[in-house]
């Protein structure tokens, strides 16, 4: 595997395209928007969503979905919402030996499919690979040490993709649960605006920690539901990700939150940023589907209350301190 292409250009495609560079891989990234393309093959800096990470002139960008899709190895880094889209447009330039690294994190709003199985509805019969675990661009790109979770069903496909994209500094740890790591990397971005409205009401340390625990039972539940494995969230892709996300303003969903518990409207918090925070749209897309599947998921309900229902942020707090107290276990409801 030693063509790389990266379908994404906003911060965490390119920092995985330089990841991929350091590892000795010839690499193309492919983004939508031309200024990316002339800042990165002539700054040698992707400006707009990655300023001041310097990257390796060898590190080719381009406007051309075909030409990054000859590869040895793709790397998916689209927003969630728009990975459908993404797929299909590059289905007759993908030959089926190619097998895809999916590294966006979310629940499709329209279906309430994971990031898996729309790669499996939009480009059928493909070997993938679902990248996850604790991890923000810029330390990355920076190369601060960082641990990862690679699941893959097909284990000698995870190797490869493990040895062609590891770094000593970016350690891939493999799996064989991809339901759960997917689970694990869209619900943490809810519960991140979770941790941020605590902390923009200034709720406290305690009340974080109860949403982080409470919050991975619910996370748990969703996956074994998804026919995941309740052991993978408590590996990088479930806890790590989680506490990562969840205290610190670099994740764009905990400081969203934040600005959100201090009484900011969503589309001035919104209108403000050039990047994607996952979780408003995952809000929706999970709590729908924790309804299909009868899980009982009352963080994220009160999450997607407020950010896509403007319920008021107190009460749904009222709501969640009222609710009657059980038991200690991610598994009871």
């Amino acid at each position: 595997m030693n063509r790389i292409g990266v379908i994404g250009a906003g911060a965490w495609g390119t920092s995985l395209a330089t990841v991929a560079h350091r590892a000795g891989r010839d690499v193309r990234i492919w983004a939508r928007e031309s200024d990316v393309v002339t800042a990165i093959n002539t700054a040698h800096e992707n400006t707009p969503f990655l300023p001041g990470v310097p990257l390796a002139p060898q590190i080719r960008a381009t406007l051309d979905l075909g030409e990054a899709a000859e590869a040895d190895a793709l790397v998916l880094a689209t927003p969630s919402q728009f990975l459908r889209a993404t797929c299909e447009a590059l289905a007759p330039h993908l030959d089926l030996s190619v097998p895809l690294v999916i590294c966006a994190k979310g629940v499709e709003i329209a279906s309430g499919a994971l990031m898996n199985e729309v790669v499996e509805q939009a480009l059928p019969e493909r070997l993938f690979a679902v990248l996850s675990g604790p991890t923000f661009a810029v330390e990355v790109a920076r190369e601060q040490p960082t641990a990862v979770t690679l699941a893959c069903a097909d284990s000698k496909i995870g190797s490869s993709l493990a040895q062609a994209l590891s770094t000593p500094e970016f350690r891939i740890y493999q799996s064989a649960d991809v339901i759960g790591a997917e689970v694990g990397g869209a619900v943490k971005n809810v519960l991140a605006i979770a941790c941020g409205i605590v902390e923009g009401r200034g709720l406290g340390d305690n009340a974080r920690a109860a949403i982080i625990t409470r919050g991975l039972a619910e996370m748990v539940r969703l996956s074994i539901a998804k026919g995941g494995r309740p052991e993978t969230l408590m590996g990088l892709s479930g806890i790590g990700d989680l506490t990562l996300t969840c205290n610190a303003m670099q994740s764009r969903n905990f400081s969203l939150g934040v600005a959100l518990g201090q009484c900011r409207a969503l589309t001035d918090i919104l209108a403000e940023r050039n990047s994607v925070a996952e979780g408003v749209d995952t809000a929706a897309a999970v709590t729908a589907l924790a309804g299909q599947l009868q899980v009982d998921m009352p963080i994220c309900l009160a999450v997607n209350a407020i950010v896509n229902h403007n319920a008021d942020t107190d009460a749904t707090i009222a709501g969640l301190l009222a609710r009657p107290v059980g038991t200690d276990s991610p598994l009871d409801e």
